[in-house]
């Protein structure tokens, strides 16, 4: 899947709030070795050495356009192109932290397990996933794919999945001695037009634009922008408000 940059980071505080509200209820006094798992550009990562200046801080993503942003940002960290589901540290982390990605990757039953065990012992995993793929945004997403003439492209195309929060004490909890979850919502106000397109263009919608050709694309574009606006209006003042929701875990092992 392609990812751009700058298209993400064009809501960069909207993006980047979440990891510090996780990260704020990180316990980890002075952690040696930390991991951002799905740093993207690095927004997050920053957070991490800021508040772990003498940490040494690994920044892992799949995107060689990420990794390349993320090199160039000036955060005191080393970057590494990596795909987290095979990923394999040489050594153990005091903390492992993610910011939402693992919503792209299958299988969290078998993927959460197996990440806590390059965790040291007294360290914590913590994560953070958006919790919104019922919401209309998501939602009408699905629907376009589904009854447009790409239908038959885009059977195949695995968008964002996430388990319900109860489900991951239960993934958690046999391997950690306590587990913090909860969830938020996000009401936040965009400015401009088709500014919630302008949002998910630079997330959720890749998979499905990845898999159209150019005249597809504008097709599928134009569709899902006239649905999105009727599910959330411009405002006479000219801005939009959407609903956000973000899941939260924080495991201590």
């Amino acid at each position: 899947m392609s990812w751009n940059p700058s298209v993400y980071l064009a809501f960069a505080d909207e993006r980047t709030r979440p990891a510090a509200e996780l990260l704020a209820r990180v316990p980890s006094e002075h952690p040696a070795r930390v991991a951002d798992l799905g740093c993207g550009p690095g927004n997050s990562t920053e957070l991490l050495a800021q508040r772990w200046p003498g940490a040494k801080i690994d920044g892992i993503d799949s995107s060689p356009q990420m990794i390349e942003t993320a090199k160039k940002s000036g955060v005191k960290a080393d970057f590494a192109l990596a795909d987290i589901a095979a990923w394999t540290p040489g050594a153990a982390y005091d903390v492992i932290f993610s910011n939402a990605t693992y919503q792209w990757l299958p299988d969290h039953r078998a993927l959460l397990p197996r990440l806590t065990n390059f965790v040291a012992k007294g360290g914590v995993f913590a994560f953070q996933v958006p919790n919104n793929q019922y919401a209309p945004s998501h939602t009408l997403m699905r629907d376009v794919a589904a009854q447009g003439p790409w239908a038959e492209k885009l059977a195949d195309v695995r968008g964002v999945f996430v388990e319900k929060a109860q489900d991951y004490f239960d993934i958690l909890a046999p391997h950690a001695k306590s587990v913090d979850l909860w969830t938020s919502e996000y009401l936040h106000v965009l400015d401009g037009e088709d500014a919630v397109f302008k949002w998910v263009s630079g997330t959720g919608l890749r998979p499905y634009l990845d898999a159209l050709n150019e005249e597809e694309r504008a097709r599928f574009i134009t569709e899902y922008k006239a649905r999105l606006n009727v599910a959330y209006p411009r405002r006479p003042d000219g801005k939009t408000l959407f609903a956000f929701s973000r899941l939260f875990a924080v495991a201590a092992l």
